[in-house]
């Protein structure tokens, strides 16, 4: 069974950055769709990335060109870099992996705070 484990959540002020970082359990290389997803209290889950393993990333609206994402193969491990972080960016941040013939696994999550 893969596993994800989520970490690098923590308080922020408004316009700092945080990095959170999603360790898997098995070789990456061999996991064709990883991603996060995002969600606040009282809101339905969101979209923050979808990472391709050809490189392609889908980024929900509200994070483009403020996050960025990368995968690292020796570590088993896909980071999101979060800059210019908002009030609004506060949620629980869940990695996910796809593979087909596989059910879609997530991991547990890390919780983002942003406030002054």
């Amino acid at each position: 069974q893969v596993q994800l484990v989520e970490s690098g959540g923590g308080l922020v002020q408004p316009g700092g950055s945080l990095r959170l970082s999603c360790t898997v359990s098995i070789n990456i290389a061999t996991i064709p769709v990883l991603g996060w997803y995002r969600q606040a209290p009282g809101k339905e889950r969101e979209l923050v990335a979808t990472n391709i393993r050809d490189g392609a990333t889908i980024w929900g609206d509200s994070v483009k060109g403020r996050f960025s994402v990368a995968r690292d193969n020796a570590k088993n491990t896909l980071f999101l870099e979060m800059t210019s972080l908002q009030e609004e960016d506060t949620a629980n941040y869940m990695c996910y992996a796809n593979r087909a013939g596989h059910p879609v696994v997530w991991g547990q999550g890390t919780q983002v705070t942003v406030s002054s």
